[in-house]
C-alpha cells in the first residue's frame, strides 16, 4: 500500500516541483516556505530549543491557525515547562501564527510527506506528541511517527460531507493510516462517526468540541474593533453590508444586492472580501461594470491610503476577515450561494451579528443549527431573499441587536473545548 502510496506521489512530483519552481520565479510564492519543506533551514531552530517534553502542534493554515491559538494557550498554561513547536503548511498561516500563537517555542513550516523528509524532521524535532489541527492525514509521516514512538492526535477533528465522501471511497487506504493514529478528539459526534466508518477505532475517538469558539471568543475585543475602524477610517454612524468569504458566483449577488440596498438605504456602505484575493482584479471590474467606480482595497490603506469618500472596500490581504466582521451592520456569509458547503459563520457571530448565508452549508451545519436556533443565522434561498430579509431585519434595528447578542452568547456559552484539548494532549504524552 505504501509502496503505491510514494510512486504515485513520485509520479506527481514530475509535474508539480516544475509548477513550483515557476510560482516561486515568477511570482515568489512559496519562496519562504519551499525549501524549510524539504527539510531545509530548520535544523537550528529545533535543535535549540533546550530541556523540556516537545509537543509539536500543526495547523495547515489560517482556519486551523484560530482554532489551534485556545489550544496552545491552555497546554502552555497547564504545563508551562513543554515546548511547543509550530507548524503550518502556508505561508499566510505561519504569518498569522507567528502574529496570534504567543506559546510556541519555535515555528517551522510542515515537511513534503516524503519519507526521507519526515523522518529528518522528526529526529530533529523530537516530540514526544504530534498534534494535528483538524482533519491533516499525511500517511509517510504518521507512519514514521509510530516508527519513531512519537504518539498522534487529532485536535478539533472535523469531516465534511465532501472529504468523508472522498474518504469513504478509498477507505481500504485510510484504515490502513488511522491504524498509526494514538487518538482522535473530534468536534461533533457526527465527525466521529465517519472517522470511525473510514476506519478508525471507535475506543481512540473522543468527542471534545470545537475550539474555535474558544479562539473567537477571545478575540473579540473592542481594542481590535477600534483598530481596524481606524484602519478604515469608519466614521460615525456609518453601516456597512460585509460580505465574507465570497466565491465566484457570489460577488455579482452581492454587488446586486448592494445595488438594491442603496435605493432604500443611501447610506450603506460595502465590504466585499473574496475567499481567494487574487480575485481583487475580477471583482473590481464587476463594480466598475455596475457603475460603482469608488473602491479602495485594503492593501492601498495599508499602504497609507486614506479612505475618504469610496463606498466600497475590498479586502485583498489574508487575516483581516475576522477584525472587518466587527464593523458589520449585516453579514453575508459565502461559499453557499454556491456550492461549496460554506464558510465559518462563527467569525462574525462572536462579534454579535446576525449572518445571512444560502443553503450549502455542509461544512458548517452544527454551527448553523446551534445560530439559526437563537436567530442570528438566517438561511436565504438565492438573491431576491437575501435582499428580502435584509430590508426586513433593518426595519427592526432592536432585533436585530438582541438576535446578534444571542448568537454571540451561543459562542461564548460554547467555550471549553480548548482546556479538554490540552488535557488529552497531556494524557497522550503521559508528562
Amino acid at each position: 500500500m505504501y509502496i503505491l502510496y510514494n510512486s504515485i506521489l513520485f509520479a506527481a512530483g514530475f509535474f508539480i516541483l516544475p509548477y513550483f519552481l515557476l510560482k516561486i520565479v515568477f511570482t515568489g510564492k512559496y519562496r519562504k516556505s519551499f525549501i524549510q519543506k524539504l527539510g531545509g533551514r530548520q535544523t537550528q531552530i529545533l535543535t535549540n530549543l533546550g530541556n523540556g517534553t516537545r509537543v509539536w502542534i500543526h495547523a495547515v493554515s489560517v482556519g486551523e491557525v484560530t482554532a489551534a491559538v485556545p489550544i496552545v494557550a491552555s497546554l502552555k498554561l497547564k504545563r508551562p515547562e513543554i515546548k511547543i513547536i509550530f507548524s503550518t503548511s502556508t505561508e499566510t498561516g505561519q504569518e498569522m501564527a507567528r502574529r496570534l500563537v504567543k506559546g510556541a517555542d519555535a515555528f517551522i513550516y510542515f515537511p513534503l510527506d516524503i519519507p526521507y523528509v519526515v523522518r529528518k524532521m522528526i529526529r530533529l524535532a523530537k516530540p514526544a506528541v504530534f498534534v494535528m489541527v483538524e482533519t491533516e492525514l499525511w500517511p509517510n509521516f504518521l507512519r514514521a511517527c509510530k516508527l519513531n514512538g512519537v504518539k498522534t492526535l487529532m485536535a478539533n477533528g472535523r469531516l465534511s460531507p465532501r472529504s468523508y465522501d472522498k474518504y469513504r471511497i478509498t477507505r481500504y487506504f485510510w484504515r490502513r493510516v488511522l491504524a498509526d493514529l494514538s487518538a482522535a478528539g473530534m468536534i461533533a459526534q457526527v465527525d466521529a462517526s465517519r472517522l470511525k466508518n473510514i476506519g478508525m477505532d471507535k475506543d481512540r475517538i473522543e468527542v471534545l468540541g470545537n475550539a474555535k469558539y474558544d479562539a473567537l471568543a477571545a478575540m473579540a475585543s473592542p481594542a481590535l474593533q477600534e483598530e481596524i475602524a481606524r484602519r478604515v477610517n469608519v466614521q460615525e454612524g456609518e453601516r456597512f453590508f460585509v460580505a465574507g468569504s465570497t466565491h465566484p458566483g457570489e460577488d455579482q449577488i452581492v454587488i446586486r444586492v448592494y445595488q438594491q440596498l442603496l435605493k432604500h438605504h443611501p447610506d450603506f456602505k460595502l465590504i466585499i472580501i473574496p475567499r481567494h484575493v487574487e480575485r481583487t482584479a475580477a471583482i473590481r471590474e464587476l463594480l466598475q461594470s455596475a457603475g460603482l467606480p469608488d473602491v479602495i482595497t485594503m492593501s492601498e490603506i495599508n499602504n497609507d491610503k486614506m479612505r475618504e469618500e469610496e463606498r466600497i472596500i475590498i479586502v485583498d490581504v489574508i487575516g483581516d476577515l475576522f477584525k472587518i466582521y466587527s464593523l458589520a451592520t449585516i453579514v453575508y456569509c459565502g461559499g453557499s450561494l454556491v456550492p461549496k458547503g460554506g464558510q465559518n459563520i462563527l467569525e462574525a457571530a462572536a462579534w454579535g451579528k446576525v449572518i445571512f448565508y444560502g443553503p450549502s452549508m455542509e461544512d458548517f451545519s452544527e454551527e448553523k443549527a446551534l445560530l439559526e436556533e437563537v436567530g442570528c443565522g438566517v438561511t436565504i434561498k438565492n438573491e431576491q431573499e437575501l435582499l428580502q430579509r435584509i430590508l426586513q431585519v433593518l426595519e427592526h434595528p432592536e432585533e436585530l441587536e438582541a438576535r446578534g447578542i444571542r448568537g454571540k452568547a451561543v459562542v461564548a456559552g460554547n467555550m471549553g473545548a480548548a482546556v479538554r484539548y490540552a488535557e488529552r494532549i497531556s494524557k497522550v504524552t503521559g508528562v
